[in-house]
C-alpha cells in the first residue's frame, strides 16, 4: 500500500536521528552503512559531510539501484572503509559525568587506531568546523595501515570510544582528506555548559601536586632603578609576573626574588597590576662571606685586586667540574666576587633555606625538603644572562645546598619603531596611558580623564594594552612595538579589543538582570532543565569547541615547563593566554554581532536565550580566568 507524504517524512526523521538517540534499524537489520545486503544497502543520500549539515538522511536502496553517494577515488592503492559509522544505542545510556578534554579525546582516538605515533588533530577553523571535529589525514593513515586499508574494526573502535575526559562520538567516515570525525554536539554541549566552573581552571596533573618541584623565580631586571628601567627589563617582569600566576593556578609551590626595596619601583608595579613581595631588610651575607674568603686565595695574594672584591673565581673549571657545560657562554672565565654579589646570592639562599608558607595558591613543599626539590628559574633580559651565568657558577661554588637545577628563561629584545633614543618603561606607561584617555576624548564629547569613576578603567586599560603587547609573542623572539598605534576597541588584536567584549558581556547579562526585575524574563531556570540542542548556529559550537572546551588544557600548557631537559636554557609558552583572550574576543564579537541574545519576552523564544546566555556565562567564566592570569581586572563597562 502506498505510503502518504507525511508518512515517508516521518520514516526520514527517525532514520536521520538515529544517531542522537533514535532507532530507526531493526534488531536483525544491518548495523553499518555501505555493507550489501540480500534485499539492498543502506546508503547517504543528500549533501555529504562536506556540506556542513550535522547529519545526513539514510535510506534503503533495492538491489540494483545505483547508489546516489559519490565515489571517492585515490590516486593510490590505499582505501578509507567505504561506510559511515554513527552512534546507534539499543537503550538509553547515561549521561556521563566528569570534565572533558581536547586532550584526552585526541589520545583515546590515537590509541584506537593501534600503535604508533599520533595521527588524529583537533579542527579550529569554522569551514572545517562546519564538517568535521577531528581528522586524522589521509597521508598519516597511508604510513599507518600497510595493507592499504584502514580495518573496518578500527573505525568501529573509534566511533565507540568511551572513557574518562573522551567526547561521544557522533560519526567517523571517509572524506578526501581522510577520516573526519564528528562528536555528539547536542551532548557536547550539555556535559560542558553543565558544569561551567570544572571548565574555567585547569587541567588536572599527571602527577599528584605535592610531587611538583618548588619553583623560585628570580627575576634580576627588578633589582634595577625606576629612572633606568628598559624595555627589555620590564618584559622579564611581566613574563616572570604571568609565568607565576600560571604555576600557582595550577597548584606549584612558588617562591618570588627578588623582594623589591625600591619604594618607587613598588609604585611603579602597582600600576602594572604585577604582584611582587617587598622588602626593607636583606638577607645577611656572613655565611657566605665566609666561605668565599675560604675558597679564594688570601689577602696577601690579592693586592692587585680592587677595592671590595673578595676574590677572584675561574668560571671554567667550575663548568668543566659539574657538568654543566651545555647552554653556557664560551666566553665565560673570570669572576671578581663582590658584596653585590653576594648580597644576590644570599637573597637566594635564604628564598630556598626558609620557604614562605604563603608563596603558593596550592601546596607548600615539606620544610625539610631537599635541594632536589626545588628548581630555580631565572628570568632574564637578554642583556642579563651572561651575568646571571656567573651567578649561578659562584653559587654551586659557594654553597653545598644550592639547587642542582637551575634554568634560564631568556627574553629576547625589545625594539621600538620610529622612536629615537631610549625609551624607559615608565615613559611607556605615561605614553599608552595618555593614548589611552585621549581615544576616550575623541569618543565621547567631555574629557573623562577628568572623571574619577573613569580614572581606575582607564588605568586598567593602559595596563591591558602594555600586557598583550609584551606578552603576545613567545618570551624568547624579538618584540617590535609600535607606538604610534591608536589605542582603539575596535583594533582585534589589542587588549583593549578584549577588555571591551569583556564589557560587552557584563553588560549583557546586567541587561538581563534588569529585563528580569521588571517582570519581562523569568528567572534563570536551573541548568539541567535547558534544552542545549537548540544551539545549532555555527559561532556557538566555534565558542564552545575552541574556547571553553580547551581552556583547562591551555592553562596547563602555560604552566608546563620541562624541568629536566637537559642544557641550561628553558621555554615557558607565556603567549598562548593572549592569543587565546584575543581569539575567544573575536569569535565571541562576531557571534554577538550576528546573533540576538536577549529576545522578545515571548515564552516560546525563553528556552533559546537561556541556552545561548548559558554558554554566554561560560565563555564570561573563561574570559575572567584568562585576564586572572595576566593580573587583570574584568571590566563591567568601557
Amino acid at each position: 500500500m502506498r505510503k502518504e507524504p507525511h508518512q515517508v517524512a516521518r520514516i526520514l526523521f527517525l532514520v536521520s536521528n538515529a544517531g542522537d538517540g533514535e532507532r530507526a534499524l531493526g534488531p536483525g537489520e544491518p548495523r553499518n552503512l555501505g555493507p550489501r545486503t540480500k534485499q539492498g544497502r543502506w546508503a547517504t543520500v543528500g549533501p555529504s559531510v562536506e556540506s556542513g549539515l550535522h547529519d545526513s538522511p539514510l535510506v534503503h536502496l533495492p538491489t540494483g539501484e545505483p547508489d546516489p553517494r559519490p565515489v571517492i577515488r585515490s590516486a593510490r592503492k590505499f582505501e578509507l572503509p567505504k561506510c559511515c559509522f554513527r552512534f546507534r544505542s539499543r537503550l538509553p545510556v547515561p549521561m556521563a559525568t566528569g570534565r572533558l578534554g581536547v586532550e584526552e579525546t585526541l589520545g583515546a582516538l590515537n590509541a584506537a587506531l593501534g600503535p604508533g605515533g599520533p595521527v588524529w588533530f583537533k579542527e579550529t577553523r569554522a569551514r572545517h568546523l562546519r564538517a568535521r571535529d577531528f581528522l586524522a589525514p589521509r597521508r598519516a593513515l597511508q604510513a599507518r595501515f600497510g595493507e592499504g586499508q584502514v580495518p573496518e574494526h578500527v573505525v568501529r573502535a573509534v566511533v565507540d570510544l568511551q572513557g574518562p575526559g573522551v567526547a561521544p562520538v557522533l560519526r567517523c567516515e571517509p572524506t578526501p582528506a581522510g577520516l573526519a570525525l564528528q562528536l555528539q554536539r547536542s551532548a557536547v554541549f550539555e556535559r560542558v555548559l553543565g558544569a561551567v566552573a570544572a571548565y574555567a581552571a585547569p587541567s588536572a596533573p599527571s602527577a599528584p601536586a605535592a610531587r611538583e618541584p618548588r619553583v623560585l623565580l628570580h627575576c634580576p631586571s627588578l633589582r634595577a632603578a625606576p629612572c633606568a628601567f628598559r624595555l627589555s627589563q620590564l618584559r622579564a617582569v611581566l613574563v616572570a609576573d604571568h609565568l607565576a600566576r600560571a604555576l600557582q593556578v595550577h597548584g606549584v609551590s612558588v617562591c618570588l626574588v627578588p623582594a623589591v626595596r625600591d619604594p618607587h619601583m613598588s609604585t611603579f608595579l602597582q600600576q602594572l597590576r604585577v604582584d611582587w613581595p617587598a622588602a626593607s631588610e636583606q638577607a645577611s651575607t656572613e655565611a657566605l662571606r665566609s666561605r668565599a674568603l675560604a675558597e679564594f686565595p688570601p689577602a696577601g695574594a690579592r693586592g692587585a685586586l680592587p677595592h671590595g672584591v673578595l676574590g677572584s673565581a675561574c668560571l671554567k673549571e667550575l663548568v668543566k667540574g659539574r657538568g654543566h657545560a651545555a647552554g653556557y657562554d664560551a666566553n665565560l672565565d673570570n669572576c671578581l666576587v663582590t658584596e653585590d654579589l653576594l648580597s644576590v646570592l644570599a637573597e637566594l639562599q635564604s628564598a630556598v633555606q626558609h620557604w614562605p608558607e604563603d608563596s603558593s595558591l596550592g601546596l607548600t613543599a615539606a620544610p625539610d625538603a631537599g635541594a632536589d626539590s626545588c628548581v630555580v628559574v631565572h628570568v632574564v633580559s637578554y642583556e642579563e644572562e651572561f651575568q646571571q651565568q656567573k651567578l649561578d657558577l659562584l653559587w654551586w661554588k659557594l654553597d653545598d645546598q644550592a639547587p642542582l637545577r637551575q634554568k634560564h628563561l631568556v627574553c629576547g629584545p625589545v625594539k621600538v619603531a620610529g622612536v629615537p633614543g631610549t625609551l624607559t618603561a615608565p615613559e611607556y606607561y605615561e605614553l599608552r596611558h595618555t593614548q589611552v584617555c585621549k581615544a576616550s576624548t575623541l569618543k565621547h564629547s567631555g574629557d573623562l580623564a577628568q572623571d574619577p569613576a573613569w580614572t581606575e578603567t582607564f588605568r586598567v586599560l593602559s595596563v591591558a594594552t602594555i600586557k598583550f603587547e609584551m606578552l603576545s609573542k613567545a618570551p624568547q623572539s624579538q618584540l617590535l612595538l609600535n607606538l604610534a598605534d591608536n589605542i582603539s576597541t575596535k583594533g582585534t588584536k589589542s587588549g583593549t579589543f578584549v577588555m571591551y567584549n569583556c564589557a560587552r558581556l557584563a553588560t549583557l547579562f546586567e541587561g538581563y538582570k534588569c529585563s528580569m526585575e521588571q517582570g519581562l524574563y523569568p528567572p534563570f531556570p536551573p541548568v539541567s532543565s535547558l534544552d542545549f540542542s537548540l544551539l545549532h548556529e555555527e559561532g556557538e559550537w566555534l565558542l564552545l569547541f575552541n574556547s571553553i572546551l580547551p581552556f583547562p588544557d591551555l592553562l596547563s600548557q602555560t604552566a608546563a615547563l620541562d624541568y629536566t631537559a637537559p642544557g641550561l636554557h628553558v621555554t615557558a609558552r607565556t603567549e598562548m593566554v593572549c592569543k587565546f583572550l584575543v581569539q575567544l574576543s573575536m569569535d565571541f564579537s562576531s557571534y554577538y554581532n550576528r546573533v540576538h541574545i536577549l529576545g522578545e519576552p515571548r515564552p516560546h523564544l525563553f528556552g533559546h536565550m537561556f541556552a545561548r546566555l548559558q554558554l554566554l556565562r561560560a565563555v564570561r567564566e573563561v574570559l575572567h580566568a584568562g585576564l586572572a592570569v595576566l593580573g587583570l581586572p574584568p571590566l563591567s563597562y568601557i
